[in-house]
């Protein structure tokens, strides 16, 4: 059982979603002490000049202004630390990811807070973690040569320390939407707690 999940939807479908349902599956099959949700179809803001500033003002020396600029920044990185699992609904949109979860990256990729630049390269702060994505497609085909968002999220969530990452995928429902749909689920039942 994990103590606490973090439960991300990426989602732009609040309703309808395979994402949303299978991600709330795996919440529910793995049973957690505390879930903490973030649903990115409430936009989160993108990244601006001030905001890369404070980021990299020293933490001692920012200002009110720069602290209410990094805030939900802090609160998304609390959220991650907190969790010992990680659960992300992301449908691939175009080939990749929705520009939600990618405002969430930008915001929670931060450089001496959940990674560090070493003389062996970039090391991941947030060790010992799991990460669970649940992912689905209409047409591309999960770690094919056009799904670009399957390998950079496997990627991003190692860059800050992610390692273990499972995908249950629900691809290419465009074919056959209950089947592959059912699939997933049988996936979702499989997991280990």
């Amino acid at each position: 059982m994990s103590k606490t999940i973090l439960h991300i939807d990426a989602s732009a479908r609040r309703v309808g979603s395979a994402t949303r349902e299978l991600s709330e599956k795996i919440v529910q099959h793995l049973d957690a002490q505390r879930i903490i949700r973030r649903d990115l179809a409430t936009p989160l803001p993108l990244l601006t000049e001030d905001w890369i500033n404070a980021n990299f003002t020293p933490a001692d020396q920012r200002d009110s202004a720069q602290l209410d600029l990094l805030a939900l920044s802090d609160e998304l990185v609390a959220e991650l630390q907190d969790a010992d699992t990680i659960v992300i609904g992301l449908p691939i949109y175009n080939f990749s990811v929705p520009a939600a979860f990618k405002a969430w990256i930008d915001l929670v990729a931060r450089a001496g807070v959940t990674f560090a630049y070493t003389e062996n390269g970039p090391k991941g702060l947030l060790e010992g973690k799991r990460a669970i994505l649940a992912i689905a497609s209409g047409g591309t085909a999960v770690d094919s040569e056009i799904d670009f968002a399957t390998g950079y999220a496997r990627h991003v969530l190692g860059f800050i320390g992610i390692h273990d990452v499972e995908v249950i995928a629900a691809d290419r429902m465009a074919l056959d939407p209950e089947a592959t749909l059912q699939k997933a689920r049988d996936a979702v039942a499989q997991l280990a707690a």
